[in-house]
């Protein structure tokens, strides 16, 4: 009997279309001998649906229309199954699910929200687990727990909306201490959407209330001029990181922008997405570098407890020779499946391998401790107990 993996996509994130493109990639390599494939496709509404239909990306160019034909579900356990029940109509079970496989980007839904509803339900999913994604989506969790570890990262400051609204003179002094051009970036957001570059204190006030359209926090960091951004990808749990070929990343602009990952990705039309962004593989670099490289994406990927497959991102200054870790993305684009195949680990054999590690990582979770049978309330009085103190 084929297992049934339930593909989580889209959501109400500044990411939404950049999933649908990343899920849909990962459904077409997927093995149908050994997996029944079930697409859950999140609105910006925030409704859930399902469907073959889904499967297909010129689908969504309609998206109301999309709409009209899926089907309206919602996921639930009943006696530790887990089923997509139609909202509508006579409520039927449309669809039952062994596992999860999340590959959502952004707030809202990468962010730790739909690994803490999967959590609470109990079904076993791909990838990292609450803890894990929270800090991988916060920058500032993210550089806080890196400089704790003393892992090489750039200088930078970072404030919240309303402390630049009541005090913007001494925010500015804060960031004047950094060295011009910055970067300003959401803390929570991906995909490069929402970032902006400033040389000089003129073009700062309008960079900064443009970041803030986009997140309550902001990182501003100081920018490697003489830059080669590269990335590796790493696959595994707390117990063991295996990493991929390390690529050497190529943009028009003076970083890699939402525009050259997606919107400058097309293929007879055809959004691609990730795979098809310029890059070099491998990287060129030097051994002494790749080494430091492959030993940094290991140790981030474990410090910050994270699982299934992901990107650390590094930016290498030239003119000192020096590797900064920039950030790490818990559900790439992609799945960074373009990073594994150079040393021989095809897409279809990458996701089976996240799979079985999703159900390992599952079983190890049910040997903890996490309930007790004992109520400690069974000797309480009750309700009659309390007459009078609820009102």
């Amino acid at each position: 009997m084929k297992m049934k993996i339930g593909v989580i996509f889209g959501g109400q994130s500044v990411e939404h279309e950049v999933s649908i493109i990343s899920a849909i990639q990962a459904m077409k390599a997927m093995d149908e001998d050994k997996y029944e494939i079930i697409p859950i496709y999140i609105t910006k509404e925030r409704e859930w649906y399902t469907g073959n239909l889904l499967k297909n990306i010129d689908n969504y160019s309609d998206l109301d229309n999309l709409k009209r034909y899926a089907k309206n579900v919602v996921l639930y356990n009943k006696e530790g199954k887990f089923y997509l029940q139609n909202k509508k109509g006579l409520k039927l079970i449309i669809e039952e699910i062994d596992i999860a496989f999340p590959i959502v980007h952004g707030v809202n839904v990468e962010d730790g929200t739909i690994q803490g509803y999967l959590d609470l339900i109990g079904i076993p999913y791909v990838g990292s687990d609450i803890y894990g994604s929270v800090v991988g989506q916060d920058k500032v969790f993210m550089k806080q727990i890196f400089e704790s570890a003393k892992i090489p990262i750039t200088k930078y400051v970072w404030f919240f909306d309303f402390e630049y609204k009541e005090n913007k003179e001494d925010i500015i002094s804060k960031i004047e201490k950094l060295n011009f051009p910055l970067i300003l970036k959401p803390a929570k957001l991906g995909s490069s959407v929402g970032i902006n570059r400033v040389s000089n204190k003129e073009d700062l006030e309008e960079a900064i209330l443009d970041t803030m359209q986009y997140d309550s926090k902001i990182v501003i960091e100081e920018v490697v001029e003489d830059l080669i951004e590269v990335n590796c990808s790493v696959l595994g749990n707390y117990e063991y990181q295996e990493t991929s070929e390390i690529e050497e990343v190529m943009s028009n602009d003076e970083f890699l922008t939402y525009q050259d990952k997606y919107l400058g990705n097309t293929k007879n039309g055809k959004m691609k997405g990730m795979a098809a962004t310029n890059r070099v593989i491998p990287a060129r670099i030097e051994d002494k570098q790749r080494k430091e490289i492959i030993e940094l994406a290991q140790e981030t990927f474990k410090i910050l407890n994270t699982a299934g497959v992901s990107r650390i991102d590094f930016l290498i200054d030239k003119n000192k020779n020096k590797v900064y870790v920039n950030e790490i993305n818990t559900i790439p684009g992609s799945l960074s499946f373009y990073l594994w195949d150079p040393i021989g680990k095809n897409y279809t054999v990458l996701l089976d391998e996240l799979i079985s590690l999703a159900i390992k990582n599952y079983k190890n979770k049910r040997r903890l401790i996490t309930s007790f049978d004992t109520n400690i309330l069974q000797n309480h009085s009750g309700i009659k107990g309390v007459k009078g103190k609820l009102n």
